[in-house]
């Protein structure tokens, strides 16, 4: 086997051994490492490196600790599910840097943290004063979590005792001119619905690149022609108008009747209306 055979020959076999590592540790293995998998992950990678480039003329060998260091791997994460301490040993404690806006100076030092690179972490979170930071700390991967001072933390329809409709999952009901005809049907619609919305909007199928379809039965499109102003529909807008409409009808009638009788029933059915539309408002006007 001359050298650009065994390089071929090499490079494919370790990419597949490395797929069937990965595959095996899971997707943890490429949002974060920690310190054990950080080592293991850089030997790996230097004896596939190694053996492709016939520093070690036998493949087998080259695979054979591959594979040994890809189970170390596998058997940390999965006696770490189990074992805090074996956690807590090998990948560390969360370390606490600054606390009712205060930095914690020791901790800094055990971290061999310097003040500019705890204010360059701070700033990836856009806060820019240590005294707005009610606590941060460096988390065992190397991210700080920081929670600000209460009266600094954005206000939420909680807070305002506001009602919100829940949100769920947009589906993607287009995807490059093609009808995803189970992800129209997960969204609770058909496809003449569909061709309605888009003939609304005066877009032709083949002209969408992608459509989805929001939790409250809104439709979003996304053209090829990137000119192309595309008009939202606002069908919870319209129908808030509309009730807003009646209710005004209602004691417009009430105001016009000479009948006692009529001018209570309009005004009752005006204050029930009038209710529905106050609880209602928080949905529509979204």
């Amino acid at each position: 086997m001359n050298d650009y055979t065994h390089i071929i020959v090499a490079s494919i076999l370790f990419v597949v051994t490395l797929f069937t590592i990965t595959k095996i540790g899971g997707k943890k293995q490429l949002s974060e490492l920690s310190f054990f998998e950080y080592v293991s992950g850089i030997t790996i990678g230097s004896i596939a490196g190694e053996v492709i480039m016939g520093l070690d003329g036998n493949l087998l060998h080259g695979v054979l600790a591959i594979m040994i260091f890809g189970s170390f791997t596998y058997l940390h994460d999965l006696i770490g599910i189990k074992s805090k301490k074996f956690r807590d040993f090998f990948e560390g404690n969360a370390t606490v840097f600054i606390k009712e806006g205060k930095v914690l100076e020791e901790n800094l030092k055990k971290e061999k943290y310097t003040i500019d690179e705890l204010n360059s972490l701070l700033r990836q979170k856009n806060v820019f004063k240590t005294a707005d930071v009610e606590f941060a700390v460096l988390e065992p991967k190397g991210d700080l979590s920081v929670l600000l001072k209460k009266e600094l933390q954005p206000i939420t329809p909680k807070d305002l005792n506001m009602t919100v409709s829940p949100e769920k999952e947009a589906h993607t009901v287009i995807m490059d001119g093609n009808v995803l005809n189970d992800q129209l049907t997960a969204a609770g619609k058909n496809r003449g619905w569909l061709d309605t919305e888009l003939s609304i909007l005066n877009v032709t199928l083949d002209n969408v690149f992608m459509a989805q379809v929001d939790s409250y039965g809104k439709l979003t499109i996304d053209t090829y022609d990137d000119q192309l102003q595309v008009p939202s529909p606002q069908p919870r807008k319209l129908l808030l108008a509309m009730l807003n409409k009646c209710q005004a009808d209602l004691e417009l009638y009430a105001l016009e009747t000479v009948s006692d009788e009529a001018k209570q029933m309009y005004n009752k059915n005006a204050a029930k209306l009038q209710t529905a539309i106050k609880k209602i408002k928080p949905f529509l006007n979204e």
